[in-house]
């Protein structure tokens, strides 16, 4: 239980660090969210938790083949933003976000990646 709680606690700082350097620089803060920092203390934690290695590659594996279709709404959020402010514009991403994926499966499974 100990460990849990400080896997909770060491996660959310870094989200609060984020974010609080995001206020101040939003190139910084961007720079921060851009690195995988949620990927490495995922990682982190797995090995600490004595997982086997093959369980931490295909936690990578499969990161690299998620991260790909959160891009587009990357580049699409600012556009949306001025257009139909916050809450529209979260939904939007989502939705984004959700085609993108599918897209995204359909032409891994080619290659015989399973994203699911």
């Amino acid at each position: 239980m100990p460990m849990l709680i400080i896997k909770y606690l060491v996660s959310a700082a870094v989200i609060v660090a984020v974010s609080e350097v995001a206020k101040h620089s939003d190139r910084l803060g961007a720079l921060i969210a851009s690195l995988p920092v949620v990927t490495l203390m995922v990682l982190f934690w797995l090995y600490l938790d004595g997982q086997p290695f093959y369980k931490l590659a295909n936690h990578a594996w499969y990161t690299f083949w998620y991260v790909l279709p959160t891009l587009p709404m990357f580049a699409l959020f600012p556009v949306m933003l001025e257009r139909w402010g916050f809450a529209v514009t979260m939904l939007l991403s989502v939705g984004v976000t959700i085609i993108c994926f599918f897209l995204v499966a359909i032409v891994v499974r080619r290659w015989g990646v399973e994203l699911f």
